[in-house]
């Protein structure tokens, strides 16, 4: 089986813990590892597939419990570097009665931004099939250049290349535009994901399907849209199809998406695509749609726990929770 190649952040979540006595409400936090390619790597690795994260972490006690959440999930760690330097990201969230989240995020000059083009390494991409990112490495200029260096690396390699937008705006510079950063990378990607408001807000004053088809046209196979409990649809070059997922109790949004993410790649993996046979495989809706069927049950699973790498699935636990749906 060919390398999952996951790049990016990981960092620690600070998930809110809101008790009630008598007379006072007090919030704390409880620390979950977290991170969104991180939790795609890791998702793709309990539901079996050989999954690797990269990325820079801290030697702090944070990095050392980053590193061995990883291990512990099954992810591979080859190719993760440390330095001592920099801090690890934090990320503290509070959520809704409904499970939706808020995030405060810490993150100035922190480990996972300083990781440089020069850290790469070929052989990284050496059996590779797939090669993931999110925006969130694309926030500052040196991470911006290293995932542009890494995408190139993955391309000259064969790898097929998957970006979640996964986008956090208060992440970003008051200065910056988020989507004139994004935009450019499109063309690059194979596989896209989206929520609607981040396709809304990718397409600006252009009607999002016609975006859409711009973009496929540009190169990319397959554009995912998802909207949390509602219907998703994706996009190929051949046609679209949509498919409704099933409704769960949310009780954290925190890694549903990533899990949705996870699951996707975990099923292309098993395939060890190439640029062609994903194209023929974007031609069949009738294999697309188990893929779907499948990756939204993982984000259904993920979303029905709290925190990030442990409310992921395995085999066994998506299983156990498509019985009891």
């Amino acid at each position: 089986m060919k390398k999952i190649l996951c790049f990016g952040e990981a960092l620690v979540d600070l998930l809110s813990n809101t008790l009630d006595d008598d007379s006072v409400t007090q919030e704390s936090f409880i620390k979950f590892a977290g991170g969104a390619p991180a939790n795609v790597s890791v998702a793709a690795a309990k539901l079996g597939g050989n999954a690797y994260f990269s990325g820079m972490l801290s030697s702090d006690m944070f990095g050392d419990f980053l590193l061995k959440s990883l291990q512990k999930h099954g992810v591979k760690t080859d190719y993760v570097c440390v330095m001592s330097e920099a801090k690890t990201a934090l990320a503290f969230v509070s959520l809704d009665d409904e499970g939706e989240r808020t995030f405060e995020f810490y993150r100035d000059n922190s480990a996972d931004l300083r990781f440089a083009y020069s850290d790469f390494k070929t052989h990284w991409f050496e059996d590779c099939s797939l090669f993931h990112f999110c925006s969130n490495t694309l926030t500052e200029q040196n991470i911006y250049d290293s995932t542009a260096f890494g995408i190139k690396m993955a391309q000259d390699s064969g790898c097929l290349v998957s970006f979640d937008i996964n986008l956090r705006l208060n992440l970003w510079s008051a200065n910056d535009i988020p989507r004139v950063k994004i935009l450019p990378l499109l063309a690059s990607c194979n596989i896209i994901k989206a929520s609607k408001e981040e396709l809304h807000y990718l397409a600006g004053e252009q009607p999002p399907e016609e975006f859409i088809q711009d973009v496929l046209h540009s190169g990319c196979q397959l554009f995912v849209v998802t909207d949390s409990c509602r219907p998703m649809h994706w996009y190929t070059q051949s046609g679209h199809a949509s498919y409704c997922p099933t409704s769960v109790k949310m009780l954290d949004a925190t890694a549903a998406g990533d899990a949705f993410v996870g699951g996707l790649l975990y099923q292309l993996g098993q395939l060890d695509l190439t640029q062609q046979s994903l194209k023929a495989l974007c031609k069949q809706p009738d294999k697309l749609t188990p893929i779907m069927e499948f990756s939204s049950l993982c984000g259904a699973h993920a979303a029905s726990r709290k925190g990030a790498f442990v409310s992921l699935p395995s085999q066994q636990s998506l299983a156990e929770f498509r019985s009891s749906l």
